[in-house]
């Protein structure tokens, strides 16, 4: 681990407002001491904003500075990134927001049920050959629902026309209506659709994929109660976003693989 990655790791540490526990650390201490008391960390009962695969704690950062009366946790496993955001939060004073550095695929063991009001996910890795990875499979929504509020809503922003396509055909299948949804959110003519925080908060891939012709994708929804959810047929034959098989310059529809520098 490089120098740099290991200062801003010892800087971590010392903000009280991030938590470090990916498994082996949350199996040694036999599980995490804030489950369920979240309220009293942060020393009231607003409501709580997850934001998975949070980076650098752009959208953490972002709403926690316009809803200060919500409480807002960025989660990733790559604390490296996940400093920018922290040392920002810290920097701006902020009292609602906290980060966890640890597996999605743990959340259940951070939070009771009904304890998360909303979650967040933005620009996840589609998973386009591994789909019980992708963050929107039934398999993940199940875990989404042990912890959410029975009025929880689900928000993803991707860039990825695949994941979009996937997220919106399990919907469909599962019959869940979606709240809102749109496949180009910073279409001028969709300004006044959206709330402003959603375009207005881009995170460090947003703008790159913005500032690269590609259009971002908006699309939420809630859970259905105790339903058990189906992973919809033909999702395997869903085109898939050839520009991310070649290097991040390759747009899809504007440039070839062939065209590569």
């Amino acid at each position: 681990m490089g120098k740099n990655k290991l200062k801003k790791f010892s800087e971590m540490k010392s903000l009280d407002f991030v938590f470090q526990y990916p498994w082996a650390e949350l199996n040694r201490l036999g599980g995490f001491p804030l489950k369920g008391k979240w309220a009293d960390f942060f020393g009231n009962d607003n409501p709580i904003t997850l934001e998975l695969g949070c980076g650098k704690g752009e959208y953490t950062v972002g709403l926690a500075r316009r809803f200060p009366d919500r409480n807002f946790i960025g989660i990733d496993i790559k604390g490296a990134r996940m400093w920018t955001g922290a040392k920002q939060a810290e920097a701006l004073g902020l009292k609602n927001v906290a980060f966890l550095r640890t597996d999605i695929e743990l959340i259940s063991n951070f939070f009771t049920a009904g304890e998360v009001s909303e979650i967040w996910i933005t620009f996840p890795d589609p998973q386009m050959q591994k789909p019980r990875k992708r963050l929107t499979a039934t398999r993940m929504l199940s875990l989404y629902a042990s912890i959410l509020s029975p009025s929880g809503i689900i928000n993803l922003k991707t860039d990825s026309p695949f994941l979009y396509a996937y997220t919106s055909l399990l919907l469909s299948h599962n019959e869940i209506t979606p709240i809102s949804r749109t496949d180009d959110l910073h279409n001028p003519e969709n300004s006044s659709m959206f709330p402003a925080a959603l375009t207005e908060i881009r995170t460090h891939y947003e703008q790159q994929w913005l500032s690269r012709g590609l259009t971002i994708k908006y699309i939420s929804f809630q859970l259905p109660g105790s339903r058990s959810l189906e992973e919809p047929a033909g999702a395997e034959d869903i085109p898939r976003d050839t520009y991310r098989s070649y290097s991040r310059g390759v747009i899809q529809g504007n440039i070839q693989p062939t065209d590569q520098k």
